[in-house]
């Protein structure tokens, strides 16, 4: 339990937030706290946009209560704002539309009024909870309302149970609301209820990230089966807005038990939806979700949860939880209790998303899995598919499965799927490294599990080679970048193929990451020589957005755009590089649609309503992961590299919460100084993590961020595309890793772990620099990497530490440096 102090309107207003029900001692499940990173994001807040409702891992329903103000992009906020619903859907730690992404089809209590006059409008509706009520855990969300009405929610994948207790044992009412999502975006649907109470909906509503609309449907049942007891239903209305120029004037009709609103391709401002009264001071709903039809919904309710046993769907779900836990095991008994709870709560929002929606895929049919809220694999593919792929291969294969699914129906690995529909493409088609990486640990497995590594390959070369006809959307801008080398700024693809004109270092640079990993993906199922020569060398183009004459703070050389030459063809660039051509530095105003905005070009950096800024050049010039020994060439060698990545941090260029900064404080690997990583990490672990609210430096954006903490926890970091980790000093004791697949268990133990390293700037002598590392028994060939097969294999791994900051400094890697693909690493160029 935390208290949690929030200034609101010139009042100190405590909140409590609890993990309720208590779980028995032992259970991983009592150590995950749903609250971190729930803080506003408005006037400077951290803004992790976490998400605290009920939901099974990669479930498609998550279940919880809206808040009344923006931004709240999953609905919840820890402050007093006002409760405007509990609703079925919604997106976990992301950016996009600050209103949020679904929270549709909400429910609403309401006791003490007449069933006609009832406060069924949005605003008028709107309540504020008891202080101290808002309580989780896996599985299991509650709150009060001030006027004593209690909720609860629990949930399966695709269904589950809300349950309001009234204070008084009266007749009271539950709204069920059409027309309001989270982004007030209804464009049309309906609803009927029967005379049983069951209510069908079904509405069409924005993507929270990109420019469609999506369809989505529910089903709620108000007459439980005879085991639970009665909730007498006494009456039923339907309202609406008497116009669309009075939409909040509204209606209550008792004759009118179904409304019906055409599509209209412009947001409809109307309200309206069902009420009905019950003779019970308690009513529980049963509810089912789908993206096909309210038939399916239906169906989906009474296979998921046949007989309405609460305590039964409430233990299924936390066992789930439980089960996603101890895949990851440390004696909590012993471990410091602020990395214990941040452990288990980043492994609990890792597994939100993507979410399950197999069988209700809207689009095509397929035997294959279906996953949404991919949004973004920009986003996920550093640290929440590498964490997958160590504890969680079977849900990861039907993850990787999606993605090839996407292609084999649209031609291209899909990117940035929210909501159903296709999202924005934040740099290159980062699918890509997310299917090579799969290649690599689990292509001679890829059939047991059910993943076509024919069908993977072919997808990672159409994506890598074919354009299309908008490549901010999917895909990449192919034409462009095989044609020169590089992207060129200013360049008119003749094709006709177009996307936003912004971004090309960056996206150059992840561009070359994709080509990386298709190279890294034939090697390993056994693809041609020319195709492994091919991508691997296309993989070193980033060079070639490389500038060394830009100087700032005094360093040399920097990532930067360029524009096209005069040459129509420029033969791929590996080292050495030769850079001749224009480099452009600019601000301009761009129009999407029929919105203009501004996009500032000193490196490049994005500002837009659902986009994210991507980079600066600072941040995106250390982005290299399959070849950081040339961005130590580049730079000016090992001593100056060390300088400034010590520069980069120490002006606060480093940004905790940007994607690509995520890598940065283990980059001293490369320079054989993992002592300096280690130190690195603790700072920005204990800078911008903690257990509270504002437990997270930004959005946790689709569980990456609580990925990344994981790792730096545990010690390691993934390269992307390749079976290598970085290891380090972890901030346990011990921990075992266990791997749902193969089912191996590795324990790593750290001989001499010294607690006192668990700060900010650790003490001076304290044991935190790692001095040796067997691994069964076997002295390990370097003190900074560790394989996959390694870490997965079983058995157990000793990292034995000292505080000797001299001796750690000589004896660096101890062997061989991380692999970098020009100087050898990965099997060579």
């Amino acid at each position: 339990m935390k208290l949690s102090p929030l200034s609101l309107g010139g009042y100190l207003v405590c909140v409590v937030y609890s993990a309720a029900p208590a779980q028995a001692a032992g259970n991983l499940t009592s150590l995950v706290n749903l609250f971190i990173g729930t803080a506003s994001g408005a006037n400077g807040g951290s803004g992790g946009n976490a998400f605290p409702g009920a939901a099974i891992p990669h479930g498609m329903a998550k279940v919880g209560i809206d808040v009344s103000t923006a931004p709240r992009q999953a609905g919840y906020i820890s402050d007093n704002s006002s409760i405007t619903g509990i609703s079925l859907l919604h997106d976990e730690g992301t950016g996009g539309n600050t209103n949020g992404g679904y929270g549709v089809f909400p429910l609403f209590p309401l006791t003490n009024c007449s069933f006609q006059s009832c406060p069924v409008g949005i605003g008028p509706r709107a309540a504020l909870r008891r202080a101290g009520t808002d309580s989780a855990s896996p599985g299991y969300f509650t709150t009060t309302f001030v006027n004593g009405i209690k909720i609860e929610t629990t949930s399966t994948r695709r269904a589950g149970l809300i349950r309001f207790t009234y204070p008084l044992a009266t007749v009271n009412h539950v709204v069920v609301d059409l027309t309001n999502d989270l982004q007030r975006s209804f464009e049309g649907g309906s609803l009927s209820i029967s005379a049983n109470g069951r209510t069908k909906l079904a509405g069409t509503f924005l993507q929270s990230y990109g420019t469609d609309n999506y369809t989505a449907y529910a089903c709620y049942d108000f007459t439980p089966p005879s085991s639970i007891p009665p909730q007498p239903l006494t009456n039923i209305a339907t309202y609406q807005s008497t116009s669309a120029s009075n939409p909040t004037n509204l209606n209550i009709t008792t004759s009118i038990t179904s409304l019906s609103f055409p599509f209209t391709p412009t947001v409809s401002k109307i309200q309206a939806g069902g009420i009905l009264s019950f003779n019970s001071s308690s009513v529980t709903a049963r509810f089912g979700v789908s993206f096909v039809s309210a038939d399916q919904a239906c169906s989906n309710a009474e296979t998921e949860v046949p007989d309405w046993n609460w305590d039964a769907i409430q233990e299924a779900s936390r066992s789930k939880w439980e089960d996603v836990l101890q895949r990851v095991q440390v004696d909590t008994n012993i471990e410091n209790k602020t990395v214990v709870q941040m452990l288990y709560s980043s492994l609990y929002r890792a597994s939100l998303v993507p979410a399950n929606l197999t069988g209700e895929n809207p689009y095509w049919a397929s035997p294959y899995p279906f996953y949404d809220a991919l949004f973004c694999s920009w986003d996920t593919f550093r640290t929440v598919h590498p964490l997958l792929s160590l504890t969680s291969p079977r849900e990861w294969a039907e993850i990787v499965n999606t993605y090839i699914d996407g292609w084999r129906h649209t031609g291209f690995i899909p990117e940035c799927r929210a909501n159903t529909k296709a999202g924005y493409v934040q740099g290159g088609s980062d699918g890509m490294p997310i299917l090579g990486d799969f290649a690599v640990k689990y292509g001679a497995k890829a059939q047991g599990l059910g993943v076509p590594s024919d069908d993977l390959y072919q997808a990672l070369k159409d994506t890598a080679e074919n354009t299309p006809p908008d490549w901010y959307r999917v895909g990449r801008q192919n034409t462009a970048w095989k044609t020169f080398g590089y992207i060129p700024t200013d360049w008119v693809d003749p094709s006709g193929s177009t996307g936003l004109a912004t971004r090309e270092a960056s996206r150059a640079y992840e561009y070359a990451l994709g080509d990386f990993a298709v190279r890294q993906a034939g090697i390993a199922l056994g693809k041609s020589q020319e195709d492994i020569k091919l991508y691997g060398n296309r993989s070193m183009n980033f060079v070639n957005m490389w500038d060394p004459s830009v100087t700032s703070d005094g360093f040399t050389g920097f990532a930067q755009r360029r524009t096209a030459p005069s040459h129509s063809v420029r033969p791929m660039l590996a080292l050495p590089l030769t850079l001749s051509d224009t480099l452009v530095r600019e601000e301009t105003t761009i129009t999407l649609g029929s919105m203009s905005v501004s996009v500032i070009f000193g490196f490049e950096r994005v500002i837009l309503p659902e986009l994210e800024p991507v980079a600066s050049s600072w941040e995106m010039s250390f982005f290299a992961p399959h070849s950081v020994s040339t961005l130590v060439q580049l730079m000016g060698g090992t001593d100056t590299f060390v300088s400034r990545v010590d520069h980069y941090f120490s002006k606060g260029y480093f940004q905790a919460g940007n994607e690509p900064s995520f890598a940065i404080p283990w980059i001293y690997h490369y320079a054989g100084r993992p002592d300096l990583s280690a130190l690195r990490v603790r700072q920005v672990v204990f800078k911008n993590f903690n257990t509270g609210i504002g437990g997270i430096p930004g959005n946790d954006d689709s569980g990456a961020m609580a990925a990344l903490l994981t790792f730096h926890l545990l010690g390691l970091y993934p390269v992307p595309a390749s079976n290598q980790l970085l290891i380090g000093s972890p901030l346990v004791s011990s921990f075992t890793l266990a791997n749902n697949l193969l089912g191996t268990s590795t324990k790593f133990t750290v001989a001499n772990f010294d607690a006192t390293t668990l700060s900010m700037v650790p003490p001076a002598g304290s044991r935190v620099f790692v001095k040796s590392i067997t691994i069964n028994g076997k002295a390990a060939s370097s003190l900074c990497t560790i394989s996959f097969e390694q870490v997965v294999g079983g058995g157990e791994v000793v990292i034995e530490v000292d505080g000797d900051a001299d001796a750690a400094q000589q004896r660096g890697c101890g062997g061989t440096l991380p692999d970098s693909l020009e100087s050898g690493g990965f099997g060579g160029l």
